[in-house]
């Protein structure tokens, strides 16, 4: 069976493929963290040292702090080049887009920073329950992060092509790239507090 792509919403759907495709995905996706972030609450409950393994883990607040206000930006900046493609400015697009893009770099470099820091200080994932818990679910959104690089970069390179000939699919496709963009920066919003506050 095949499934058109169109851009107007389907009747018995509410939305277009494209846009319930991806709302599908990321269904499956909040399953993922959910059983992850509950696998960190039951390490947590039952661990009678855990507050130890967490002040020896030395998380750096600032640095979590400043990628929680870079990828916030990067989503106010996701909804920008969104809206330009809705008022067909095309140069402001590729503007916000690229900041988009560039903020998610930004994110990545933090990122690396800390890992480094805690690889220096020998505070690897085999170290104690906490610091396994946070490899898997920084790591895994990381991995997240270096996903939605990838497709923007292909977005804004060759596939902003399709601006040319469909302008509405391209806006649609951007719209699904920015769900996942928002799903992503959700997931740290809730992991910033969780490992680094609480």
């Amino acid at each position: 069976m095949d499934i058109p792509y169109i851009v107007h919403a389907r009747p018995d759907t509410g939305v277009n493929n494209g846009k319930l495709g991806v709302w599908l995905f990321l269904a499956s996706e909040v399953m993922l963290f959910g059983a992850l972030f509950s696998t960190y609450v039951f390490l947590r409950v039952g661990a009678s040292d855990w507050h130890t393994w967490h002040s020896e883990a030395g998380l750096s607040i600032p640095i979590g702090t400043t990628n929680t206000i870079v990828l916030i930006t990067s989503s106010i900046t996701m909804v920008m080049a969104w809206a330009s493609l809705m008022m067909k400015e095309f140069g402001k697009f590729r503007l916000y887009f690229g900041l988009t893009i560039a903020l998610a770099l930004v994110f990545m470099l933090f990122k690396a920073i800390e890992y480094n820091a805690k690889f220096s200080h020998g505070h690897f994932p085999g170290t104690n329950n906490f610091l396994a818990i946070y490899y898997v679910l920084t790591g895994l959104h990381a991995l997240h992060i270096l996903g939605g690089i990838i497709v923007n970069s292909y977005l804004i390179g060759p596939g902003a092509k399709l601006w040319r000939t469909n302008a509405a699919q391209f806006t649609c496709r951007i719209e699904a790239a920015g769900l996942y963009w928002h799903f992503v920066d959700l997931v740290w919003i809730f992991l910033f507090p969780t490992l680094y506050l609480l």
